[in-house]
């Protein structure tokens, strides 16, 4: 059972060492499910640094590296002998087997990507209620041309002899494959099997449990100052909202700061939802004109975040003298948040990303160095689904728990170009439409996000016999389950019609409505 440690932080019970694959933290949610607690932390946190950490178990990911080359990301070898069970995936696999004696070369036959059945010449441990035949997620050039002594196979593929292995003496599994992605049909099962039968992992990671633990660290780091929060009215900073008021009672202060990015009519239902509706105090802070003149000619994606999340603060630390005085500033910070904001590598000794950065987040990146508050972010080490989970159990109403995400810099980052009033103004009056009609389609909780973009060209268009040259409006809808991948939402022909002809015909300054087709990856889900 994963502890908290003295610093009151709930240790993980499963660690995953990422070696820069996509699937890192999916794998982390799939542990998760099973309500036991995985962080990614580094691929070269010492065996030592492990040890004091005490996970039951320890999964090694893949990576676009091979283990052969000069350059490649590895473990340190002594983890082998730290008695925690190991799982390797895929590059995982092909490190445990290197290090430990065996050989990876480049596939001299065919190389496996995409869906393969596996065949199960063992259906013990790791593959317990695995049947044969069952599909798995193959990704790899390399494979395994000699096990390590000790080591036997569990399953192979009609092109990957070793796709599973093990020493069942040592605690150590490897799978060529990707038990973590959907597309892997007994992939739970055998997560559950390492987690459960082999880890000895108990399921405490809940809902409850979270709350309460994170009830205790935010009134243990708060004591009885005053915690300053920046509501949106999205589910992140609502699901706060609602934690914090349980916490700490009237020590906290939500200050709803309109920079006139919102999307049409949401600054008065976030006043009567929470101040009204809930008695949670916000603070209303009129703001638009100040935003919209600091984006005055701005067309970089990452400067317009910048300068929104430094004046974000900025308006932060006035308000805060004028209703203060506050030590703390609260933020929804999510998992994925801090994930996208650094990159693909991670640090050893903090677990945080480093290196390539996708974007810059408005609540982990780009703030000020001479920021006043200190940070309170119990939320940051969930996904979005489990956000969901905890409003819920918190009492949060359906309407804002099952809203789709917006982003914190709002319109402005679905504004390509330069923002401006004129601009704003329609994309809000079109993103209202987008909502309205899946909403009416009763599609709204199927999709992740469904929302419209404002491009920064004209085309022509005619209307009534006259020549138009009006801006273009982009349709992204998306599935997903966490926010980390998402795929394009197959929207009912009739629904898209209707969309496209209340847009050119109620948006005053569009001729012409564009589908979005493109998945996560390789695009995002936002544009900017």
């Amino acid at each position: 059972m994963s502890q908290p440690s003295s610093d009151g932080q709930r240790q993980p019970a499963i660690v995953i060492l990422d070696f820069g694959s996509q699937y890192s933290e999916l794998i982390a949610r799939r542990v998760r499910e099973t309500e036991v607690f995985s962080l990614v932390i580094g691929y070269s946190t010492t065996a030592d640094e492990l040890r004091r950490m005490a996970p039951k178990g320890i999964i090694l990911s893949g990576g676009p590296s091979s283990v052969y080359a000069d350059e490649a990301p590895l473990c340190d070898p002594a983890i082998w002998d730290l008695g925690i069970p190991v799982l390797g995936v895929c590059y995982g696999m092909q490190l445990m087997v290197q290090q430990l004696g065996g050989r990876v070369v480049a596939a001299t036959g065919k190389a496996e990507y995409g869906k393969a059945p596996l065949v199960v010449d063992d259906p013990t441990a790791l593959l317990t209620n695995v049947e044969s035949g069952s599909t798995m997620w193959m990704s790899h050039g390399d494979s395994v041309e000699a096990l390590p002594d000790g080591f036997v196979r569990l399953a192979h593929t009609a092109n990957t002899p070793e796709a599973a292995i093990a020493n069942q003496s040592r605690h150590l599994y490897g799978t060529q494959f990707h038990p973590e992605v959907v597309h892997s049909t007994g992939g739970m099962v055998m997560i559950r099997n390492f987690v459960y039968h082999i880890c000895g992992c108990d399921p405490d990671w809940t809902t409850e449990a979270f709350i309460d633990e994170a009830v205790a660290n935010v009134r243990e780091q708060v004591g009885q100052k005053r915690v300053l929060l920046a509501l949106s009215g999205g589910v992140d900073s609502s699901t706060l909202a609602f934690l914090l008021k349980k916490a700490i009672g009237d020590q906290l202060t939500c200050m709803f700061i309109d920079q006139g990015f919102m999307r049409k009519g949401e600054p008065e239902f976030l006043m009567e939802f929470f101040d009204r509706k809930f008695n949670i105090h916000v603070e209303y802070i009129h703001a638009r004109e100040r935003f919209i003149k600091k984006l005055d000619g701005i067309t970089d994606p990452e400067e317009k975040r910048k300068i929104i999340g430094t004046e974000f603060i900025r308006v932060f630390e006035e308000e805060s003298r004028r209703l203060g005085p506050f030590d703390y500033l609260a933020q929804g910070t999510l998992y994925p948040d801090v994930i996208e904001s650094a990159g693909t590598n991670v640090d050893p000794k903090t677990g945080e990303r480093v290196a390539v950065k996708i974007k810059s987040h408005h609540n982990v990146g780009g703030l000020p160095k001479d920021l006043r508050f200190k940070l309170v972010e119990p939320l940051r080490k969930l996904f979005k689904d489990e956000v969901r989970k905890v409003g819920r159990t918190l009492g949060l109403p359906e309407e804002i728990v099952s809203r789709h995400p917006f982003p914190g810099p709002g319109l402005a980052i679905r504004i390509l170009g330069e923002v401006t009033e004129e601009k704003l103004d329609c994309l809000r009056d079109a993103d209202l439409i987008v909502r309205e009609e899946v909403n009416a389609a009763g599609l709204y909780h199927e999709i992740w996000q469904a929302f419209a973009v404002l491009l920064p060209v004209r085309s022509v268009g005619v209307m009534g016999d006259k020549r138009t040259y009006a801006w273009p409006i982009v349709l992204r809808c998306v599935s997903s389950e966490d926010g980390m991948t998402a795929d394009w939402s197959r929207l009912p022909y009739g629904l898209m019609e209707t969309i496209s002809n209340r847009i050119v015909n109620e948006v005053k300054g569009v001729n012409r409505v564009v589908m979005d087709i493109t998945s996560k990856p390789p695009g995002t889900i936002e544009w900017e």
